[in-house]
């Protein structure tokens, strides 16, 4: 099996072991949780239904009304500021959900703009993630040359360090300033730029979303559109090289894979022409040893007037032997030739 299917088949198993082991994980920490709040909820819910002797329908319609009004909290979610702000995360591909289209022509146009502006997006931040690493690598041998290192070239693993490190940076100053402004704790700042970066958005936290932030405070509006774009720019630039580093030992083990194949030719056609000259060799060897036997000077006494090849030396069904064992056939081939000579 070539060693890119091993590969892939070993991707495919670990991924859905690690998914596995996830499942495992999550249902041991958030399932009983879950229960706990599901039977809070449902307390509370009855009491304030017999306190304010409340109908299931009117206790539905304050459900509806308060979810839905909750998105309005930032303000007009559908102005610029608040219309860039989701373009952002279209384009970014968070898709946090803490707005969405409505009609019919924004949902029509919100899937037109996902469909070029997302591979647009990616292209952009790739290139940039390129450029990042491309700098990092300046400043990488630069001080590799000022330190004295005997090999100054920046490699694959000096890159991903340096990526680590700045994305490690962004996420911990972003953490800092999100909890300042929105009034989080670290660790939930720190979750909300992890999940924001790595562009899984779930939702549960979401910038610019209280005190009417979207118009109230453009500095922090661009600021937090700067942290989202810089960041994934970043991200992309340590995604590129776990890519690149991919792409290479896909490229070694197709170059490799062709070099076994050729070494297996090379052996074959080898064998094959030892197997030809081994041939060749008793052909040649069995000619020789026939052409000895049958060219020899000395000729046996039984030699035989016909026309086949045993010249008298094995004893031939076809012919019998010469009546007088005195009779020799060379007298008769010498006094031929001696008849010529005289005539000439």
């Amino acid at each position: 099996m070539k060693r890119q299917n091993v590969r892939t088949l070993s991707l495919v198993v670990c991924t859905f072991t690690y998914l596995l082991i996830g499942a495992a994980v999550f249902d041991s920490l958030e399932s009983h949780t879950e229960a706990k709040r599901w039977d809070f909820l449902q307390a509370v819910k009855s009491n304030f239904v017999k306190k304010y002797n409340v109908t299931s329908e009117d206790y539905r319609m304050m459900e509806i009304v308060i979810i839905e009004n909750k998105p309005h909290k930032a303000g007009p979610q559908w102005k610029f500021a608040g219309a860039f702000y989701f373009a952002t995360v279209v384009l970014a591909m968070i898709g946090y959900g803490h707005s969405t289209p409505v009609t019919i022509g924004g949902k029509a146009f919100c899937m037109a703009y996902a469909m070029v502006g997302i591979p647009l997006g990616l292209v952009m931040f790739q290139s940039i993630g390129e450029r990042l690493n491309k700098f990092a690598s300046v400043i990488i041998r630069r001080a590799k040359r000022y330190m004295h290192c005997t090999q100054t070239e920046a490699t694959e693993m000096n890159l991903m360090l340096a990526t680590g490190m700045l994305s490690s940076i962004i996420i911990t100053t972003g953490a800092a300033v999100f909890s300042r402004y929105e009034g989080w704790s670290y660790f939930d700042s720190f979750y909300y730029c992890f999940v924001t970066l790595t562009t899984i958005g779930f939702g549960d936290y979401v910038a610019l979303q209280n005190d009417q932030a979207l118009i109230n405070k453009p500095g922090y509006v661009a600021l937090s559109l700067v942290f989202i774009l810089f960041g994934l720019a970043v991200v992309a630039a340590s995604i590129n090289l776990l890519v690149l580093r991919f792409m290479t030992m896909q490229a070694e083990d197709a170059k490799r894979n062709e070099q076994d194949a050729q070494e297996a030719a090379a052996t074959a056609f080898s064998h094959q022409q030892l197997a030809y000259d081994v041939e060749s060799s008793n052909f040649n060897m069995h000619g020789k040893m026939l052409l000895n036997s049958n060219y020899t000077t000395d000729f046996d006494e039984t030699l035989s007037i016909c026309s086949c090849t045993c010249l008298g030396g094995t004893k031939c069904l076809n012919h019998e032997p010469f009546v007088d064992p005195d009779f020799r056939p060379t007298d008769i081939v010498e006094s031929t030739l001696s008849l010529k000579r005289a005539s000439v």
